[in-house]
């Protein structure tokens, strides 16, 4: 794993540290399935220092394609919430104000649930820097 691949996996566990993400963790001599929230300070040892250089943490994550028609329903209307409230605004000079911070808002309820969700929006599967989540592994989460 290239030191900038490690630091995508890095940026993505930590937003995604409230949830309790499962994690495949290697360490060069054993392998343990994880089912505990990562602290910050572990996450950054492990990007960091030499000594933690041979293990390798892997998040399980679930495809953008497994999303139910439900869960895209949610997904969209948490979307559309906010941008909504800029729709309400009757000052036309207010809204256009405002415009950015409504966006941005929109932005960030969206990846908050995808990160709650634990969907792989960055594509690390693909890449090899994730694994796709077990049948009901965030169920009841």
């Amino acid at each position: 794993m290239t030191q900038e691949e490690k630091q995508l996996v890095f940026i993505d566990l930590c937003a995604r540290l409230p949830f309790k993400p499962h994690v495949y963790i290697k360490d060069g001599k054993v392998d343990i399935d994880i089912d505990i929230v990562l602290n910050g300070t572990y996450i950054h040892e492990w990007l960091t220092y030499p000594s933690c250089q041979n293990i390798t943490i892997t998040p399980y994550l679930r495809p953008m394609s497994s999303m139910t028609d439900e869960e895209r329903e949610e997904w969209a209307d948490l979307f559309n919430l906010e941008l909504d409230k800029l729709n309400e605004i009757d000052d036309e000079d207010k809204a256009e104000e405002l415009a950015p911070y409504y966006f941005g808002k929109s932005h960030q309820v969206s990846i908050d649930w995808l990160n709650k969700n634990m969907f792989d929006y960055r594509g690390l599967i693909p890449m090899g820097l994730a694994l796709e989540a077990k049948e009901g592994m965030y169920k009841n989460e």
